[in-house]
């Protein structure tokens, strides 16, 4: 969405001291981003027709589903931290044994993964298992993860949701939740990468050092 946002202030026209209505301005505004979005959707379907049909790339069925995964990503951190801080992970600090896992307990020449590492690995890959037969199969309660043959996909929602009326359970405020959601978890690792910490002590100060993560 920076992207986004980045290239609709590009098509803008230079400002003139003209006396405008906020509404008139806000339409332009709306106007200048649906069509920056709508050409990006346009030209990846030109480009991947067959990725398109399905609601790949620069579509609004990807975002929305981007967001959800991003949403559980953040609930996934939060019990990772809180299993961390009261010392669920059995021998954390051990490292598997190459007699025992093979390669899978390899990171490098003689470096091997520890036990809690191990553990948060592979509670996520079941965690991603899940969620790829939740899409894929049935559904009952839920929506697939790509959009079927001769299915329509949704309206852009632009750079700016409104919030007056799209409160509560809406698909509006999902979408707001999951850019959020988005932006918080490319703050986090940009936060990792400028400290020079792990993920979850960044966590832990974000949240004031709730879980007492690295004390």
């Amino acid at each position: 969405m920076l992207a986004v946002t980045v290239a609709s202030m590009a098509f803008q026209a230079p400002s003139v001291m003209v006396p405008s209505s906020p509404m008139l301005a806000a339409s332009r505004t709306s106007a200048i981003t649906a069509s920056v979005f709508e050409d990006g959707m346009g030209q990846f379907k030109a480009d991947y027709p067959w990725l398109a049909k399905y609601g790949f790339g620069p579509s609004v069925k990807a975002e929305r589903w981007n967001g959800r995964h991003a949403m559980f990503g953040w609930l996934m951190i939060a019990g990772t931290a809180y299993a961390k801080s009261n010392g669920l992970f059995p021998s954390p600090d051990v490292a598997l044994q190459y007699k025992d896992w093979g390669g899978l307990a390899q990171l490098g020449f003689n470096q091997y993964i520890s036990n809690e590492r191990a553990i948060i690995m592979i509670a996520h890959v079941h965690a991603l298992a899940v969620s790829a037969c939740a899409a894929f199969g049935p559904q009952v309660l839920g929506d697939t993860l790509t959009l079927l043959d001769g299915e329509a996909d949704e309206e852009p929602y632009g750079v700016f949701i409104p919030v007056a009326g799209n409160t509560g359970l809406t698909p509006a405020a999902e979408m707001m939740n999951g850019r959020m959601a988005m932006f918080g978890l490319i703050a986090l690792v940009l936060g990792s990468m400028a400290s020079g910490k792990d993920i979850l002590e960044v966590f832990d100060i974000g949240v004031g050092g709730l879980y007492g993560i690295g004390k």
